[in-house]
């Protein structure tokens, strides 16, 4: 692949920091989980996508970098009118949201989905999935700015996350300004988050466990998981296997390239910058001030 773009992910910040190392026989300093580009070369016994074929996937890592060896599997072909930048941005959030939204949770049209972190690459993800699918939305957000440009976006349901957040108390404000409980969330933050997740969960809700930007544990509480017959779910795409990643790609391609196609999702951008401004993209990220995805342009 020659590589346009590359989209910026948390987990990059936690690379970069020595916390999330390469898997074996994926470059150690050369980050990047997803790329958006053109097929130079075949491997023996590949000929599809055909050389010269727009396409963009998920990588292990080295997504960021001038060119990058991939699983033709592991790709999916760029709809006609996205521009390849952008599409740099999308795959490892849309291939993420879709997972934990559909594969995972197995949400159904008229569903009511909960979103934490709405302003993050993956929280607008999640965002246009369920309202392209019919199921109403409800975002938080730590910032006014991000509600309100989520709102934009077609969120639903705004409410801002307290610094000092007690599960009951977030829970009910949750459910309060959503008009009842939750059938579907999708997790990016973890912390004490979780446990109020669980307490705003509708009876057979289903939690998806997908970013632990506020801490890795919490105190759960075991009862209204009991009683409502909840079932939670983690997923994290890097380190599956060669062929979940194959199928997860498959759903990808079946499910959302129709729709960023049509124009009913799209890569949201806070910024592009060139490869050669790599460090600033990342200081730009760990910020926690973008509203969607910063990209490296690779070209």
């Amino acid at each position: 692949m020659r590589v346009h773009a590359a989209g910026l992910n948390r987990a990059d910040l936690l690379q970069r920091a020595g916390l999330y190392p390469a898997p074996p026989g994926v470059p150690a300093d050369v980050p990047g989980l997803e790329f958006a580009g053109e097929v130079v070369e075949h491997g023996d016994g590949v000929s599809e996508p055909p050389i010269g074929a727009r396409v963009f996937g998920i990588t292990a890592g080295g997504g960021q970098a001038t060119e990058i060896v991939v699983a033709a599997a592991h790709c999916a072909p760029v709809p006609d009118g996205l521009n390849l930048v952008a599409a740099g941005g999308v795959p490892e959030v849309f291939l993420t949201a879709h997972d934990a939204l559909r594969t995972q949770a197995r949400l159904e049209p008229g569903e009511r989905v909960l979103v934490h972190a709405v302003g993050s690459g993956v929280g607008t993800a999640v965002l246009q999935l369920a309202r392209a699918w019919g199921c109403p939305s409800v975002g938080t957000a730590r910032t006014e700015d991000k509600l309100r440009r989520a709102e934009a976006l077609g969120l639903g349901t705004a409410v801002l996350a307290p610094r000092d957040l007690e599960p009951m108390a977030f829970a009910r404000a949750i459910t309060d300004a959503a008009g009842g409980p939750i059938d579907v969330t999708a997790d990016l933050v973890g912390g004490a988050y979780v446990a109020a997740d669980v307490l705003a969960a509708a009876p057979g809700g289903r939690i998806v466990l997908i970013g632990t930007l506020a801490g890795g544990r919490t105190d759960l509480p075991i009862l209204p998981v009991m009683s409502k017959r909840l079932t939670m779910y983690g997923t994290v795409l890097r380190p599956r296997s060669r062929d979940e990643k194959a199928r997860a790609t498959a759903a990808f391609d079946d499910e959302v390239v129709p729709l960023l196609a049509d124009g009913r999702v799209a890569p949201i951008v806070e910024t592009v910058l060139p490869l050669a401004e790599a460090a600033a993209a990342y200081d730009l990220l760990a910020s926690d001030t973008t509203f969607g995805k910063v990209i490296l342009d690779c070209r």
